[in-house]
């Protein structure tokens, strides 16, 4: 990337920060004002894209592992995945991450969701339908239907999963060698919403699923549309797209690529949690060692 290249696009990105739901809120006479933006940011917003990845070719990479990680959301720094919860009195551009990617799997903007993480199993909003709500039918609903009646709307209870629901999300990256550049990175492949089964949500019951899986790359035009709230400084936002890439999260690791199939943690090391974290960090500190490995002789 050239130094013009760069430049423009921190220009950009300087531009795009600071029209986070509060443009032209200085300048409005009015309420209704609030949000318009002058020709100027709109022309700098259609020219807002992600920035592209580099092309990396099979023969520079060195060395790879793909990863598996747990962002939870209890947690205070990945709290700008999970918030806002409550979106009645805050503008359109503030959504939680579980509320972009669904809005945008409704919508049709993102088509690669997949049912598990190695992306084998393609499905649609029809799939999802059955993971993400759940419709059922009161006992004077089912007299109603076994009366030959037509069931009325207020025998029907619809309960859909919402922002609030998400527990965790789980990602998979890659971390990966380039030797014609001698720097070890980190390319996101996939992200997946986990919450309880809709089908026992409201009966106590905490076993997590994962309710789809999205192809990271094709979702980064949605995401980096979708300004999130990161501190105390409301003119100065990034995006989803950002947040992810730049690694703004905390995240830990669950499963490597390994030769018994992947296996995760939890299954040779069960029972015992602190353990488990600790085997977590050796993963990490093993990718980490990596790079400076190259350079000790």
């Amino acid at each position: 990337m050239s130094l013009k290249e760069i430049f423009v696009y921190g220009f950009v990105m300087m531009m795009s920060a600071s029209s986070f739901g509060q443009a032209n809120i200085l300048n409005a006479k009015k309420p209704e004002d609030i949000g318009k933006k002058s020709q100027a940011q709109a022309m700098v917003d259609q020219e807002d894209k992600p920035l592209e990845y580099g092309y990396v070719g099979d023969r520079d990479i060195l060395w790879s592992k793909s990863t598996w990680e747990i962002i939870d959301l209890d947690e205070r720094v990945n709290f700008p995945m999970y918030y806002p919860i409550d979106t009645n009195n805050i503008g359109s551009s503030r959504r939680s991450l579980y509320d972009v990617l669904t809005s945008a799997i409704k919508q049709g903007k993102i088509q690669n969701v997949y049912a598990d993480s190695y992306f084998t199993e393609k499905r649609t909003l029809k799939d999802i339908s059955a993971t993400i709500s759940k419709v059922d039918t009161t006992d004077l609903g089912i007299e109603q239907y076994n009366a030959g009646e037509e069931v009325d709307a207020q025998f029907i209870d619809r309960r859909d999963l919402g922002a609030a629901d998400i527990v965790e999300y789980h990602i998979r990256g890659i971390w990966y060698f380039d030797k014609r550049l001698a720097e070890l990175k980190y390319r996101i492949l996939g992200i997946a919403p986990v919450a309880p089964d809709v089908n026992f949500i409201d009966s106590g019951q905490t076993d997590l699923v994962e309710l789809f899986w999205v192809w990271y790359p094709d979702a980064r035009e949605v995401l980096h549309d979708a300004l999130v709230f990161t501190g105390g400084n409301t003119a100065q936002t990034i995006n989803f797209d950002h947040l992810l890439n730049a690694r703004r999260f905390d995240g830990v690791i669950y499963k490597e690529d390994n030769v018994q199939g992947d296996r995760e943690i939890d299954d040779y090391i069960a029972d015992n949690a602190f353990m488990q974290l600790l085997e977590s960090q050796r993963i990490k500190e093993q990718i980490r060692n990596f790079e400076q490995d190259m350079w000790s002789y």
